[in-house]
């Protein structure tokens, strides 16, 4: 036991060092090497040595106490290389009495590291960011005790902390970069567009500036008052909760069992007597779990680790009161940067955001769903963004190629406004055609309609030219709310859709959730591939209640005036009937009740399954509508997971087999004289689009901001001759009629 206190002592006495050490005025390297020395005359050792990351693959020894000086900034190494990194690449500790002989030692001749047996390397990181690896050294060939290499890793954490703050910069040239340097990230593209604005984090991390404390004892009583208040708010949401929804529960009563874990407070506590703050202490068990979720297959267990991550960030906003609201302005021109964000929150920033990066997301989460009905450009999977960028940066948004420029260059930024401005030219051209029919130089005439899901689109009806809604969400009303809208509700939105419509036709498409779209009020059932599983017109009509409810809420939205409704991802045609048969029985019961039903009702079907394509005639002779979900379609033509960006962009829309499905069900709806239109990504897509209206589409459904980019393309070609030119690629077999159609409309002059 004295052995232990003895050893925790000298932790507190290594730690104040170091507090003392960055107090003091001086340059990023000289701070590095004193730290370095005083660690290593602290743990009684030859060496130590600190390592940071360069970029993403290569560590570089930045400071030493031990090694040859010489070999400071010079030596480097890629991650998995020799010990140091394999630390890096492992994030755990690798403690060796006999370093040479440990798989994958590799020796740097320059640094004079020969003489030493024993090695000891643990991570720097902080909140699962690699940041390096701090290495200590002896010419003893002994292994580490377990207390050495706990007081090593509270020190890497401190470390850690100190280069986040930017401890090492200084006023030295070499140690800068930190905050202050151009960054680029790489991305996937949630919602095309570009934009340009400063850095608005919407969930800004928590900084912690004392991270070392002298009282043990005071911040471990300030610990326990915060975890007492922790416990207490997880018992309020619990009793608010009630006997609501089991998953919603689950999660909460995860919360409590790690609010009230002995062995995380055990932790912390031991982190506190090593002479760490509460904070710090706090942090350092986030760190360790955020670490554990890179490793865990699991995905159940990764959940409950980022419970515990989510529980962390509470305790430290309560310990630090440093809260969402950090007194920081909305800039003017805000770019949102956030690890994640669910669609109510989104909802709350309305129109005023320039741009959306995200670290995670999909195209297809419920983020992307409401950046596109907001028309705001959207990158998902910019990862580290969010421990890069600060409040305030300047940032350049490229929707279109996934980019994002994070204190751009000015030479980067030049050529980012020139082309801002070309896409602001190009509008302008659009709006003197808004007006003008989209007819094509052979004379046929394409209907352009536009998909929206908020209240906030419909303006966008007569600003983009779009001669109806060729899709209205209606699944976002019940997204963004923590229980079901009730029918009255649904029923006074629905109307002012239609008024705000102005008589313009109207496609409400009835809930589409599951897969990747998840009620948070609704039980989430476990399936091994959600796309292909309990979804849209599924739950519909094993949930009839919420069907006949949102039906009823549309007939009383209408009163009089005509009504459209279609049915989601319909995959055979007695879904259809079923459906139609709440649809009939719902008019039945309003008519009973004395109220007025539409005077003409179209019902119709999303066709997104192949299967729906070979239907008996008798079925397309029974929908007023088919509408062709592209995205939803393409994903199982190819058999290829839009949310995977393995797969997504590797089958193209104008692959000739595709383009002759599609025209297989263009004949299928003109033989028997039924209404056929196109909505999805690529009906939005000029180039796409033409292809289309050549192969038979006369209605195709998009986001405004699509509409006069097509329109404008539309009426300079010929569907004629474009349609010839997609024949010969299948007749010549090519895989693909991209690059005869590309070619075809160049040697036109028709720039794209």
């Amino acid at each position: 036991m004295s052995e232990r206190t003895d050893s925790e002592s000298e932790s507190r006495k290594l730690l104040r060092r170091l507090r003392d050490t960055l107090a003091e005025p001086g340059k990023g390297q000289e701070r590095l090497d004193r730290i370095t020395h005083i660690i290593a005359d602290s743990m009684r050792t030859e060496v130590c040595s600190i390592y940071l990351f360069r970029d993403a693959d290569t560590l570089e020894l930045c400071a030493t106490e031990g090694l040859k000086p010489e070999a400071v900034h010079k030596t480097r190494m890629r991650v998995g290389e020799g010990l140091v990194g394999r630390v890096a690449r492992e994030q755990r500790p690798i403690n060796s009495g006999n370093a040479p002989a440990e798989k994958g030692f590799r020796y740097m001749p320059e640094t004079g590291e020969e003489i030493y047996s024993s090695f000891l390397g643990v991570p720097i990181q902080r909140l699962g960011e690699r940041l390096g690896v701090l290495v200590v050294q002896s010419k003893e060939a002994r292994q580490y005790s377990e207390d050495e290499v706990y007081a090593l890793e509270v020190v890497a954490m401190v470390v850690a902390e100190m280069t986040e703050l930017g401890a090492f910069v200084g006023d030295d040239p070499a140690m800068a970069a930190l905050h202050q340097q151009p960054v680029m990230f790489r991305g996937g593209v949630g919602q095309e567009g570009v934009a340009a604005g400063h850095v608005w984090l919407h969930e800004p991390r928590v900084v912690i500036t004392n991270l070392v404390a002298d009282d043990p004892e005071a911040e471990s009583i300030r610990l326990h008052a915060a975890v007492d208040q922790l416990r207490l708010s997880v018992d309020d949401m619990l009793s608010i909760a009630g006997s609501g929804d089991a998953e919603q529960l689950e999660v909460l009563e995860a919360y409590r069992m790690f609010a009230n874990s002995r062995g995380w407070m055990r932790r912390m506590e031991e982190d506190i007597a090593r002479g760490l703050s509460a904070e710090a202490a706090v942090e350092k068990e986030q760190s360790a779990a955020r670490a554990r979720m890179e490793t865990v297959p699991d995905p159940y267990l990764r959940e409950r680790l980022q419970d515990l991550d989510d529980l962390s960030n509470r305790l430290l906003r309560i310990l630090t009161g440093q809260g969402h609201d950090t007194g920081a302005s909305l800039p003017k021109d805000p770019v949102l940067i956030a690890r994640n964000i669910g669609p109510g929150e989104l909802l709350s920033y309305g129109r005023k955001l320039k741009g959306i990066i995200l670290e995670e997301g999909s195209v297809g989460s419920h983020a992307a769903i409401v950046a596109r009905a907001l028309a705001i450009p959207l990158i998902i999977h910019a990862e580290r963004i969010t421990t890069e960028a600060l409040n305030g940066d300047y940032v350049l948004l490229d929707g279109e190629q996934g980019v994002v420029h994070l204190r751009p260059e000015e030479s980067v930024a030049a050529a980012f406004h020139d082309k801002m401005a070309m896409h602001a030219k190009a509008l302008q051209r659009y709006v003197s055609i808004r007006r003008k029919p989209a007819l094509t130089l052979d004379g046929q005439t394409i209907a352009l309609h536009m998909n929206a899901g908020l209240m906030a689109d419909l303006p966008s009806l007569s600003g983009s030219g779009a001669e109806g809604v060729g899709l209205f969400r209606t699944e976002l009303q019940f997204l963004v709310r923590s229980q079901m809208p009730q029918r009255a509700e649904l029923a006074a939105l629905y109307s002012r859709v239609l008024d705000a419509a102005g008589g313009k036709r109207v496609a409400f498409r009835t809930l589409d959730i599951g897969s990747d779209k998840v009620l948070p009020y609704m039980k989430r059932e476990e399936e091994p591939n959600p796309a292909l599983g309990w979804r849209a017109i599924r739950v519909g009509l094993d949930k009839p209640g919420v069907m006949r409810m949102q039906l009823q809420a549309l007939v009383r939205a209408a009163g009089t005036r005509p009504l459209t409704i279609m049915f989601p991802f319909v995959a055979e045609a007695s879904e259809f009937y079923e459906a139609k048969g709440h649809l009939d029985h719902v008019l039945k019961q309003e008519q009973k009740l004395g109220r007025p039903v539409p005077e003409k009702i179209e019902i119709g079907a999303m066709l997104e399954t192949p299967s729906l394509a070979y239907a008996p005639d008798r079925f397309f002779e029974s929908v007023d509508f088919i509408s062709i979900g592209g995205n939803d379609l393409k994903q199982f033509f190819f058999a290829a997971d839009r949310e995977n960006e393995l797969v997504r962009r590797r089958y193209d829309t104008l692959n000739v087999s595709f383009l002759q499905f599609l025209e297989q069900i263009v004949e299928r709806c003109n033989a028997t004289g039924t209404a056929l239109s196109f909505c999805g990504e690529d009906a939005g897509r000029p180039v796409e689009a033409l292809c289309l209206a050549a192969i038979g589409f006369r209605i195709l459904s998009m986001r405004p901001a699509s509409i006069g980019p097509v329109k404008h393309l539309l009426r300079k070609v010929h569907l004629g001759e474009l349609k010839a030119v997609i024949d010969d690629a299948g007749r010549l077999g090519q895989a693909s009629a991209r690059g005869a159609v590309i070619e075809h409309l160049s040697k036109g002059g028709w720039a794209l």
